[in-house]
């Protein structure tokens, strides 16, 4: 039989964003028939990661979330410690979510790439790759800088006249609200509404199990 696939997610406070989340769930449990497939959080909503592991006996924990940060490195891993079970690696980058953003954009002047702002600098670069693979400026929706309005802003004062968000957030939420009163004249859609996003999920979750077995089958 195989693991259990445990798609842990930030949380949010946002009906949309969590209907996103779940329906992104569900589009992965069509995908197999008959795996098992559970949703948990980090933070804002319930059941939280450590409580859905303590029912589980083999899993994989596919990270619902865009970098291997804090969230991967310290809440994930303290629920997991000396269970066992695997943790995949997040979802970002990958071509997938460039594709999707590519897919979205509208022709225009200037394109920012508006992410969640981070102090890891392994996060930052994945940023600033993604953003020089798609012509963008970066810019970011929280924390750091620079902030997605005063990029647009600037770009406004050289000469931009139609400026494009890709957003790099996987749901909407307090951050991509944000997005829309940055001043730009169209953002892209979260991430998880592409139908693809589910495939990657997916595909790290086998990442991860077929890494597990061919550990074991070595010893």
């Amino acid at each position: 039989m195989s693991p259990t696939l445990l798609a842990v997610a930030h949380g949010t406070r946002s009906a949309s964003g969590q209907r996103q989340i779940r329906d992104l769930v569900a589009a992965v449990a069509r995908r197999r028939p008959g795996l098992d497939v559970r949703l948990a959080y980090v933070d804002v909503q319930r059941p939280h990661v450590a409580e859905v592991v303590a029912g589980v006996r083999e899993a994989v924990v596919v990270p619902l979330l865009l970098s291997a940060g804090y969230h991967v490195r310290v809440d994930i891993a303290e629920a997991v410690r000396g269970t066992g079970i695997p943790v995949a690696g997040p979802l970002g980058p990958d071509d997938v979510l460039l594709d999707g953003l590519i897919g979205h954009l509208p022709a225009a002047d200037a394109v920012v790439l508006a992410a969640a702002g981070s102090a890891d600098p392994r996060w930052r670069a994945s940023v600033h790759e993604m953003a020089t693979r798609i012509g963008a400026h970066v810019a970011y929706a929280s924390g750091s800088d620079p902030k997605v309005a005063d990029v647009v802003a600037d770009l406004r004062r050289r000469g931009a006249r139609r400026i494009a968000i890709a957003a790099y957030l996987l749901a909407d939420g307090l951050f991509y609200r944000t997005l829309h009163r940055a001043g730009a004249d169209f953002v892209t859609p979260p991430l998880c509404r592409d139908p693809a996003v589910a495939g990657l999920v997916l595909r790290r979750y086998e990442e991860a199990a077929y890494s597990v077995a061919a550990a074991a089958g070595s010893r």
